[in-house]
């Protein structure tokens, strides 16, 4: 059996209906983007709970040396794959909340939508950055507290409505395990008590209830629309996703 969450990155980049698609092809394209333009020859990269390993060819391609850990040996059958065909990729089963992965050692280090799933913010954030060198860079995306989506899949999965959403999109809806979910001020405030400088950040993925689900590839056009219009307002809370690129200081 796949893990719950590598089950779910299968299915919600390949999804039928077109805004569950583009909210995560959103998230994805910025990550590929923002891998491109770090990148450096030479360079020491980690990704931190790699799900299905969607970052992991293009980490590969730009890194001297990546390392790819998760706490749960299971996450990690796609990257020991990947691993068995390059030496310079090692996989480790690794707790972040406590992690053997060596100190001021990483240029690079991706943690996508992991955060959420961890009880200790403050925790995390620190054992990471010492994880990077001095001037290393971690880019980070998690949901917002108060976006759309986050408040309709409270909805979504109470007993008895589950079970029509599933039957609207006539494909796998599994359960986020959001449990530690985030504001855009409350993550900042983290970051700059772990000794963390934004360096760029960029809000993505507006989901409008029962729109979305009914009006096809015309939902889409509206929503990245109203997006486009939200990002740097006081109403970007409403996006699904925060995006970060992060800096080490000394």
């Amino acid at each position: 059996m796949k893990p719950v969450q590598a089950e779910l990155q299968e299915v919600i980049y390949n999804s039928r209906n077109p805004t569950r698609r583009w909210l995560h092809t959103t998230r994805k394209n910025w990550i590929d983007n923002a891998i491109e333009r770090l990148s450096f020859e030479g360079m020491t990269a980690c990704e931190i709970g790699p799900g299905s390993c969607i970052y992991l060819p293009k980490l590969a391609k730009k890194a001297a040396r990546l390392y790819v850990a998760d706490v749960e040996s299971q996450h990690l059958a796609v990257a020991r794959s990947y691993s068995d065909t390059s030496n310079k990729i090692t996989v480790l089963e690794d707790d972040i909340s406590a992690s053997k992965l060596p100190e001021n050692y990483f240029d690079l280090i991706l943690f996508s939508e992991v955060i959420e799933h961890i009880p200790d913010t403050a925790l995390v954030l620190n054992n990471i950055v010492s994880r990077l060198k001095v001037g290393g860079v971690l880019i980070l995306s998690t949901p917002q507290k108060y976006s759309f989506m986050e408040l309709a899949c409270k909805i979504a999965f109470m007993p008895g409505v589950i079970g029509l959403v599933r039957k609207i999109y006539k494909e796998p809806i599994l359960e986020t395990g959001h449990i530690n979910l985030q504001t855009g001020r409350e993550m900042r405030k983290h970051f700059s008590d772990a000794g963390l400088s934004v360096v760029e950040a960029y809000k993505c993925g507006l989901y409008i209830p029962l729109f979305s689900e009914f009006f096809g590839e015309f939902s889409v056009k509206v929503q990245r629309y109203i997006e486009s219009k939200l990002r740097y307002t006081a109403l970007n809370h409403i996006l699904w996703t925060q995006c970060y690129i992060l800096k080490r200081q000394g």
